[in-house]
């Protein structure tokens, strides 16, 4: 019988690429599950959110939907987050026919630990930077600890900086909105160390990767798989900021307001700016501190990237030139003022 592979979160930027792919490339049923209304979705804080799918008809599930914002408030990630996932954990269950579950998590559910960080289980994190990170550890934690019994692979995915090498960006992020506040001046300090890697991937990779997992035999499929390029193959934090302001350079507009490179500031004195900005300085300023706060944090966690089980899923694995990716995506978003023009 014919695959029938469930995709949660069909409605974002990476599953309606996913679905896209699969639909392309297989013969497989896809079932794209988005946040709406049923026929075609549901609410995952809801207990009936899978209530239109047939279990016995679905063979894989890709669980790519959730809260992703770096500044989600505690109850929308214990909701969303934690609370959808067990739903969709639950009714992978109910499936007599399940051949394999993906369950799409982020690289930084390792929280700010520093160091090594293998393709393998994760123990909980001295601390995490936002409640985004740590929702989705004890999502994984969940699946590996209560659902014991499911074919499952944990995918934990890097930043997405832009669709693919040549730097276009269809959906922007809290990178691409910190880049912004650069440009415009609104940012003249940056929490971090200039050393600090900063894992960043292409949407075609992440799809490339989700792609061959929707595919894989249950049997050679790893139990967690990194979709990120490793320490010597990513950009630093100091490179992406003096890449970023020598691309701004050649625009006539920012070379008219003259603006500074920004400093690197350390954590505890950034963190007092953010906590006493309330006392100064301008709604702009403040949203602009208030929308770097929740990931700065990890702007100071020097971590190593595994990625074996990548470099095996996707044969034809190779690394974008990590500096040449970030020229790329700032001249992208710069030439198109960030989606506007």
């Amino acid at each position: 019988m014919r695959e029938t592979i469930l995709v949660t979160g069909a409605g974002g930027y990476v599953g309606a690429r996913l679905v896209e792919r699969i639909r392309a490339t297989t013969d497989a049923d896809v079932i794209p599950w988005v946040h709406g209304a049923a026929p075609d979705g549901g609410d995952l804080a809801s207990d009936d959110a899978f209530a239109h799918v047939d279990a016995a008809r679905v063979t894989r599930i890709i669980h790519a939907a959730a809260v992703t914002r770096f500044n989600v408030e505690a109850e929308v990630a214990d909701r969303v987050n934690v609370g959808g996932a067990r739903r969709v954990f639950d009714f992978a269950s109910r499936c007599p026919r399940l051949r394999h579950l993906t369950y799409v998590s982020t690289v930084y559910a390792a929280g700010l630990r520093t160091g090594a960080v293998r393709e393998d289980a994760l123990d909980r994190a001295p601390r995490f930077a936002n409640h985004y990170e740590r929702s989705k550890w004890e999502a994984e934690t969940m699946l590996l600890t209560e659902y014991t019994s499911l074919p499952s692979t944990i995918a934990r995915v890097a930043t997405v900086i832009a669709d693919d090498d040549g730097g276009a960006v269809t959906q922007r992020n809290a990178v691409h909105n910190t880049l912004k506040l650069l440009f415009h001046g609104l940012l003249s300090l940056v929490p971090g160390e200039a050393d600090t890697p900063v894992y960043f991937v292409t949407g075609s990779l992440v799809v490339e990767a989700l792609a061959a997992l929707a595919v894989i035999a249950p049997d050679k499929a790893p139990k967690f798989v990194h979709v990120s390029h490793g320490r010597a193959e990513s950009a630093t934090l100091g490179e992406l900021v003096d890449l970023a302001f020598e691309i701004f350079a050649k625009d006539p507009g920012f070379q008219k307001r003259r603006l500074l490179k920004p400093l690197l500031v350390d954590a505890e004195s950034f963190e007092m700016l953010v906590s006493g900005i309330d006392g100064f300085g301008g709604d702009a300023v403040r949203q602009a501190l208030a929308s770097v706060a929740p990931f700065a944090r990890q702007l100071f966690s020097a971590k190593e990237i595994a990625n074996d089980q990548l470099k095996a899923i996707v044969p034809a694995y190779t690394a974008p030139i990590p500096q040449q990716l970030v020229t790329n995506t700032v001249a992208h978003l710069v030439a198109t003022r960030w989606g506007r023009a």
